[in-house]
């Protein structure tokens, strides 16, 4: 461990927060002085008050004892970059545009890898009016089934959620083009690409 860098990191989040050597080390049941030590590298906090520490920063405990923060730069790229991520214990679904640390359960989540949908296995797409309508003979029992499916372009994502033992059938409204995606509980992460044309209307005979 660095103690001159996780100092300066300390020292960084207090100011952040507005927060004097005094008030943190109240916080903390410690005195004034220690919390000077940490800043000026002549010492690191005790274990035991690391949670609390990154619980009043809002920080990871291992970036706090890295001495920085893992920042990202300013995301400017398009949807189609989005990333999902699964809880395999409670099923929670969470999103991010960029790589992230994502936590749920207790558990660090990986990121679940996308999967060109082969042919077999692509859903039915069919354009009502301005909806498509999307179905599947997949499976929908509580132990293997689709839990979601999203339409995603660019600038837009419209996601359904569905549920075992429902008919999988679904409408989401028409884009012209982009990529539709579904997770299947057992296979993971799938995709496939989709363009619709609509045609002009004409009045009149």
């Amino acid at each position: 461990m660095d103690n001159a860098k996780i100092g300066e990191l300390i020292k960084k989040l207090r100011d952040e927060q507005n927060l004097t050597q005094q008030q943190l080390a109240d916080k903390l049941n410690i005195s004034n002085k220690t919390v000077s030590k940490w800043e000026n590298g002549l010492g690191c906090p005790d274990v035991s008050l690391l949670p609390q520490l990154s619980a009043i920063f809002g920080v990871d405990t291992a970036d706090l004892l890295a001495g920085r923060l893992n920042t990202q730069n300013v995301l400017c790229g398009n949807l189609q970059k989005l990333q999902f991520y699964i809880c395999p214990n409670c099923g929670n679904l969470l999103m991010a545009m960029g790589e992230a640390k994502i936590n749920c359960c207790g558990k660090t989540l990986t990121a679940a890898p996308l999967q060109k949908a082969p042919a077999a296995k692509q859903l039915t797409v069919e354009l009502l009016e301005d909806e498509l309508f999307i179905t599947s003979s997949h499976e929908m029992t509580k132990q293997h089934y689709i839990a979601f499916i999203a339409l995603l372009s660019a600038d837009t994502l419209q996601l359904r959620k569905l549920y075992p033992e429902w008919e999988l059938q679904t409408r989401l409204p028409c884009m012209p083009r982009g990529q539709l995606l579904w997770y299947c509980t057992r296979h993971g992460l799938f995709y496939q690409n989709f363009y619709y044309k609509k045609l002009p209307q004409h009045n009149g005979k």
